[in-house]
């Protein structure tokens, strides 16, 4: 029907029809500001959706920390790999893959799971909260449509029925309610504990990631590679690498390990460790007494805060220099640096004090040496059974004083390159051999020393890891045997249901119209798992039985 106008100027209904209805404020219809995007943002990364992508994207992260070498763990053989990888490894560096648990975009992925997580688990948990407060729902009208169900009579009264049904449901939370019509309902409910250990499962997760984050930030780790017979201090000028926290300040742990007496090493046959163990005196404080303790791998030494670690070992083989000026440089050494499973080291031992010309000697240490001929040596095994040398001796200019950089395990290219220093001598050696140079300069090898690689760690965030590690087994172990379920009771009395039909309300067809007889009570009960369970038929049959053996059976008549 079509409205025409009236007055002039006055619109017909039918225009009025066809334009937009105006939009008010909180419609929830986009309005192009700042604040709906930002909300819709937060409530996509707030979904369970993006905590899981999230949660995948860190673990993927995480791959190439495992994979490559990491600066914090072992700068060694971080700057190994540049060495062995020229070309790769600019771009692996630039990309962070040398330190991926501290690179900007690792940080980033670990901040938004961290919110992501936080937004997702306060609206859940103030629900869980709301719902173990509450009472299981209502009992459904039709019980039998449910899928576990049954029906049958029994004698008497639908409320002391119900009082006795619910003495079976001991461990349920059960509720009572009364229907009209004399009708007597039941509603019991179990399985919260799944929900709740979901809850604590996600929560310390939560709790994890921030436990990492403060050791993160407020911890700090170093590494130094110790000889036999010398020590350190917890002092950062002293470590060979140091990585601190963003907010660490001030001084470390006072303590010192004041000396390596010795280091253990043990192989099997085939050539695997079997023990590594670096005996050594510590001190704490500026004047504290000298203890001893065996370091072993996976057992460290925890004091003052700090945890000092083992991790690895190799050989500083020994020199005795004595040159045409007069100088002796008795039982000198230098850690070399292992190149394979069997031990093979690399390093190079400077005299930079050496005259007229500065020394350098460059070598492979081999601590099971076979001759391969020419000067070259090759180890079988990583046990020193017969250690031997095979170096090459440098003189000339080191190039120490130039203030270039240079490795303290290698000779400067450069300065050969530029003819500045020359190889004058190689051979190959074995403990108790002398090597005499042209201009009367003689280099002895001794043996050599072992050394060990010590780990020192201080994170504040580890008791924290830790308790809430164990809060997340507990959670998943709760969320994974825990099983919600619903099961309803309905009693109605004999009399018919206020439809006249004969039959109670809400009992399922079939049902004998004796129930009408006043004596007798139609008892529907229905289940519902909430979560799959393949067990539930048979709790639900034997939760049904349980309470249809404590109700009188009807007569028969």
């Amino acid at each position: 029907m079509t409205t025409t106008q009236t007055r002039a100027g006055t619109p017909d209904v039918a225009s009025l029809s066809n334009r937009p209805a105006p939009v008010q404020p909180g419609d929830g219809r986009p309005d192009g500001g700042l604040v709906p995007v930002l909300r819709r943002g937060w409530r996509r990364l707030t979904s369970m959706r993006t905590a899981l992508v999230l949660l995948f994207l860190l673990a993927l992260a995480a791959v190439p920390g495992s994979l490559l070498p990491q600066v914090p763990l072992n700068p060694i053989k971080v700057d190994r790999y540049r060495a062995e990888h020229p070309a790769l490894a600019p771009w692996l560096g630039r990309a962070g893959l040398f330190d991926v648990f501290g690179s900007p975009w690792f940080a980033a992925i670990y901040l938004l799971l961290f919110l992501s997580l936080v937004g997702c688990l306060v609206p859940r948990t103030r629900q869980h909260l709301r719902v173990l407060r509450g009472t299981p729902p209502p009992t459904p009208r039709h019980l039998h449509r449910l899928p576990e169900s049954a029906s049958y009579e029994v004698r008497g009264v639908p409320a002391e029925l119900a009082e006795r049904a619910r003495g079976v449901l001991r461990g349920w939370r059960v509720v009572t309610r009364a229907e009209p019509g004399g009708v007597v309902t039941l509603a019991a409910e179990k399985g919260y504990l799944r929900e709740t250990g979901s809850l604590v499962f996600h929560l310390a997760l939560t709790v994890l990631l921030a436990g990492i984050a403060a050791g993160r930030l407020w911890g700090y780790q170093g590494t130094v590679l110790v000889e036999e017979g010398k020590g350190f201090c917890n002092s950062v000028a002293l470590y060979d690498a140091f990585r601190s926290g963003r907010l660490v300040h001030g001084g470390l742990a006072p303590f010192c390990v004041d000396r390596l007496d010795s280091f253990t090493a043990r192989y099997d046959p085939d050539g695997t460790p079997s023990l590594f163990r670096a005996d050594i005196r510590y001190s704490e404080g500026l004047d504290g007494a000298q203890r001893s303790y065996p370091l072993e791998v996976n057992k460290p030494l925890r004091i003052e805060g700090v945890r000092v670690y083992l991790v690895s070992h190799g050989f500083a083989p020994r020199f005795t220099v004595r040159t045409t000026s007069g100088q002796v440089f008795a039982d000198y050494s230098a850690p070399f640096l292992p190149q394979d499973g069997r031990l093979l080291s690399e390093g190079v031992l400077k005299l930079p004090d050496a005259r007229p010309r500065q020394l350098a000697v460059l070598g492979l240490f081999a601590p099971t040496a076979v001759d391969l001929g020419g000067g070259r040596v090759a180890s079988v095994s990583p046990a020193p059974d017969a250690p031997g040398v095979a170096i090459a001796v440098f003189a000339g200019d080191l190039g120490l004083d130039s203030g270039r950089p240079q490795s303290v395990y290698s000779v400067d290219q450069a300065q050969i390159d530029r003819g500045v220093l020359h190889a004058v001598a190689r051979a190959r050696m074995v403990p108790g051999d002398t090597l005499r140079l042209t201009d009367g300069t003689r280099i002895t090898f001794e043996g050599y020393r072992q050394w060990a690689t010590i780990q020192v760690s201080h994170d504040p965030g580890q008791p924290v890891v830790l308790g809430a590690a164990v809060f997340v087994v507990l959670g998943i172990l709760l969320s994974l045997s825990v099983r919600r379920r619903r099961i309803w009771l309905r009693f109605t009395p004999g009399p018919a249901g206020a439809d006249g039909d004969g039959a109670p309300d809400g009992a399922p067809d079939g049902v004998s119209e004796e129930a009408a007889d006043g004596r007798r009570t139609v008892v529907a009960v229905g289940g519902l798992a909430r979560t799959d369970a393949g067990s539930f038929s048979a709790e639900f049959a034997r939760v049904a039985d349980e309470v249809r053996g404590t109700l009188p059976a009807a007569r028969e008549d």
